[in-house]
């Protein structure tokens, strides 16, 4: 970590801040006496972002024989970047009562010690924390003076963006035509520890029923289950997976009197089940989870071959170290209940698909000229994007599918990858993301939910990226999609300063080279540089001829004053990709051998 070290203004450079100031006024002096001997800290030395924000603490002791009753003694802080072009505020230390204490060491000495933080965006590295001194009367509208500004810290270390997230390629889904538009709809819903009522948010399918049953399939048959967890919130009630069941069939029955004119409830075939106290549909969830198959196999052995009744089998569960996982991931799935619907819908003719299609855009014939399938599969021939585009918005808006919905987030995906400004692109993936989230409402899966949080974390909505992340892991699914959660959730975790929860997703993902280098990049961040050396030694074995695994080994050998293996490591990354001979140069990392001899032999 960074060493503290405090920056001194003496009495001695006061002759140029007394001359700066008109007269010998009792403010004059004031600010001539608070400086005689002042001096400032600033912990972090050098400023570092930390997530979001740049977080340091000033220290400020001045002399107590300053102090004049109707006036005080201020420091103004700003943060300048861009060359002197833009210059933040940022906050003020003022010296007045109840502000301040005596120093402890120097009883004639007064100390302000205070919290500051500003938001971080790349371009106010490099730049600097300047404090403006002034003494001011403390009457409204009262006079001041000032003195001249102080450089007190150079700034910002931007280590913490050295994360590594490797994008998944995300692909259209492949279309074809099919006249058959008969098929089984299943919808998941999810319900409150404890509670039958349905919920109309993050979780559910309300909206995607109701459309549905708008939509008028002619119906044959609805098959409704529902099932609880194994806590005490959810197993105090024995009928509480039969209430499920009941809110879902009541409100199934509900909507087709109320919006459809194809179906009646007296002619659809209904069948309901509750699942009571299923350990096997809890030990699916297990298997299906991220946890490591060695506790998966002491779950099983809890429940399989441990004898007890349920309830002292969930207090067994409750005595995991993982229990965490289980409460967070696993219980508020089997929370659930599902309506399963068969239904059919006559046959269309195959037509001409891409011009009908054009024609459907355009608005020129009927959505119902052609069926979902073809419309999307028409999307198939052609090459351009805003076609597809227009295609894709054209199915969602006449069918509201999840994979018209899915299909249009893939495209503004691309068009996003294809924008040189940063705003239009930004607006591209928010739209994915959106349309994403529609899609996964539809068909909610770990995979579907896990490129939601992608797009928004592409975007930068890290809240929203951060949310769908955890949902997608909740769904459960394939390890190899659960372990790219886990990865790419840890990557944000780090990016937003929040260490030790990404340490812990890593733990549930599996050693990729991302998740190598994330691991060492925390060891970095919180001082174990022996540590993150050591795991990005085992990098190498993965991808010898990265560069920027050889960079981040030039800045673990900076913050260890080692200058040979930091020249070593950073010619060898600036032999790779020239451009980190530049982005070096700014670095703060290598503040303290800039203008050495190996520092500029290194960026040849």
């Amino acid at each position: 970590m960074p060493i503290s070290a405090s920056r001194y203004f003496s009495g001695i450079a006061l002759a140029g801040t007394v001359t700066y100031l008109s007269g010998c006024s009792p403010l004059a002096s004031v600010l001539k006496q608070a400086q005689a001997g002042q001096a400032l800290t600033v912990q972090p030395t050098v400023l570092e972002s930390n997530g979001e924000n740049v977080l340091f603490e000033v220290t400020a002791k001045v002399p107590a024989s300053h102090l004049r009753k109707g006036a005080a003694y201020n420091l103004g802080l700003s943060y300048r970047y861009q060359n002197g072009l833009r210059q933040d505020t940022v906050g003020r230390l003022t010296f007045i009562s109840g502000e301040y204490t005596y120093d402890e060491q120097q009883k004639d000495q007064l100390v302000i010690r205070k919290q500051f933080s500003f938001p971080y965006a790349p371009q106010k590295s490099p730049g600097e924390l300047v404090a403006l001194p002034d003494a001011r009367e403390t009457k409204p509208n009262g006079k001041r003076v000032k003195g001249k500004e102080l450089v007190v810290a150079r700034g910002i270390v931007t280590t913490t963006r050295l994360v590594v997230r490797q994008d998944t390629a995300i692909t259209l889904l492949p279309e074809t035509a099919d006249n058959n538009m008969s098929g089984t709809r299943v919808l998941p819903f999810f319900f409150d520890a404890g509670k039958a009522e349905i919920r109309n948010y993050l979780g559910t399918n309300v909206a995607a029923l109701e459309d549905f049953i708008e939509a008028n399939q002619h119906t044959e048959k609805v098959m409704i289950v529902a099932g609880h967890s194994p806590d005490s919130l959810d197993r105090h009630d024995p009928r509480l997976a039969d209430k499920r069941v009941q809110a879902l069939l009541k409100y199934y029955k509900n909507r087709v009197d109320t919006d459809s004119y194809l179906n009646k409830v007296s002619q659809i075939d209904f069948e309901t089940e509750a699942y009571h106290r299923r350990w096997d549909l809890f030990l699916n969830k297990v298997q299906q989870s991220a946890l490591k198959p060695a506790q998966i196999d002491s779950v099983v052995l809890l429940i399989n071959d441990t004898p007890g009744t349920y309830a002292q089998k969930e207090e067994g569960l409750r005595r995991l170290s993982f229990y965490d996982y289980l409460d967070q991931y696993i219980y508020p799935v089997m929370r659930f209940g599902t309506v399963a619907v068969r239904y059919s819908a006559p046959k269309r003719y195959d037509s001409e698909i891409y011009l009908l299609s054009k024609k459907i855009v355009e608005k020129q014939t009927e959505a119902d000229a052609l069926t979902p399938e073809e419309l999307r599969y028409s999307a198939n021939l052609t090459p351009l994007l805003a076609e597809k585009q227009r295609i894709y918005e054209t199915a969602v808006a006449t069918t509201g599918l999840w994979q018209a919905y899915h299909n249009l987030a893939v495209v503004l995906l691309l068009r996003s990858e294809k924008e040189v400004n940063p705003k239009v692109q930004r607006a591209y993936l928010r739209r994915a993301a959106v349309n994403f989230t529609l899609a996964a409402h539809r068909n909610p899966t770990a995979e579907l939910f896990y490129r939601v949080g992608s797009a928004y974390h592409r975007a930068g909505d890290k809240l929203e990226a951060l949310q769908n992340y955890d949902y997608a892991i909740k769904l459960g699914g394939p390890r190899a999609v659960l372990s790219k959660v886990f990865a790419d959730k840890a990557a944000l975790e780090i990016e937003v300063g929040q260490l030790d929860d990404a340490l812990r997703s890593l733990s549930y993902s599996s050693k990729t080279y991302q998740n190598i280098m994330n691991r060492a990049l925390i060891y970095v961040l919180k001082g174990n540089y022996q540590g993150a050396a050591d795991i990005y030694a085992l990098a190498i074995g993965l991808r010898p001829q990265d560069p920027l695994l050889y960079y981040c080994l030039a800045v673990v050998a900076a913050r260890q004053q080692n200058e040979p293996a930091m020249a070593m490591h950073l010619r060898r990354a600036v032999q790779l990709d020239r451009t980190y001979a530049n982005r070096a140069v700014e670095d703060l990392e290598f503040r303290d051998f800039a203008k050495g001899k190996q520092f500029m032999e290194s960026l040849r």
